[in-house]
Formats: structure tokens, C-alpha cells, sequence
């Protein structure tokens, strides 16, 4: 090791290969909204997933950023967009949003508490399941002939 310190919550602890359709489509917009992508690539996602997916999860992605941001523990930690590493904060949100979608709220709320102060918790997890909802609708949308991923 070279003696340096990797951010808390930046510390990779998984693959994001090893993630399900909904979790991955969380990191993803998470490091899309994050500053770990440039415009043109948002809006690269934007367009490819269309107005019901990949905009709206963006957006409660984005919200959910804005409150960890201003109420957070710490700073948000996120890996490049290309990465195959899965960072702490990463899979603590894609747990959020997953619990949140199965409708697990104790489960969300607890995870959420890792990342805000109690009492925003609800929010967040809102957030994470509006998000969930968006994601899951692109993940069953199928792709069409024409479209290349």
C-alpha cells in the first residue's frame, strides 16, 4: 500500500457487475449527477433512456445528492463513471433505493441514516424510491433494434 488514505465511503466494496438492473442504474445516475461525468454524457443518458426513465430517475438521483450534500454526515463519495468498483456511499444508495422499491421502509430508513441526520431520513428515502420506480421502468423497457448499448 502506498500510505495514502482512501476517502470514507470511497473505499471500494464490491463490483458494480455484482449489482442488480435497479441498484446499478442507481450508481450510475449517482455518478452521472455527481461531477464524475461531464454534460454530454448526462445528457448522452438522458436521451438514450427517454423522459419516464432515465430523466426522472436523474432527477430524484439528483435531489437525493442536494440533501446528502447539505444535511449529510460527510461528503459523498462516488468512483469515476467508467469504474468497475463499487464504493461504500455507492452501495449504501443502491441499497436505499432497492429497499425502498421493495417496499422495505425500516430497512431504507436504517440505510438512509448512514448517509443523513434522522430526521431527513424519510426524504431521502422517498427520494431513493422515486428513483427506484424510474429505474425499474427503464429495466423493463425493452431495447429497441435500432438502439446500440
Amino acid at each position: 500500500m502506498d500510505g495514502s488514505v482512501i476517502p470514507r465511503g470511497g473505499a471500494a466494496v464490491g463490483l458494480l457487475d455484482e449489482l442488480g438492473a435497479v441498484e446499478a442504474g442507481a450508481v450510475l445516475c449517482l455518478r452521472l449527477v455527481g461531477g464524475a461525468a461531464d454534460a454530454s454524457e448526462r445528457q448522452a443518458f438522458e436521451a438514450e433512456t427517454g423522459p419516464y426513465g432515465g430523466r426522472e430517475a436523474m432527477s430524484a438521483i439528483g435531489s437525493l445528492c442536494e440533501l446528502c450534500h447539505l444535511y449529510g454526515r460527510r461528503p459523498l463519495m462516488r468512483h469515476h463513471l467508467t469504474c468497475k468498483c463499487l464504493g461504500g456511499d455507492e452501495a449504501c444508495i443502491a441499497q436505499v433505493v432497492s429497499a425502498a422499491l421493495a417496499g422495505d421502509r425500516d430497512d431504507a430508513m436504517l440505510m438512509a441514516t448512514l448517509l443523513v441526520r434522522a430526521d431527513l431520513a424519510p426524504s431521502l428515502v422517498s427520494l431513493a424510491e422515486r428513483a427506484g420506480v424510474a429505474l425499474s421502468r427503464l429495466a423493463a423497457t425493452p431495447v429497441s433494434a435500432g438502439q446500440v448499448h
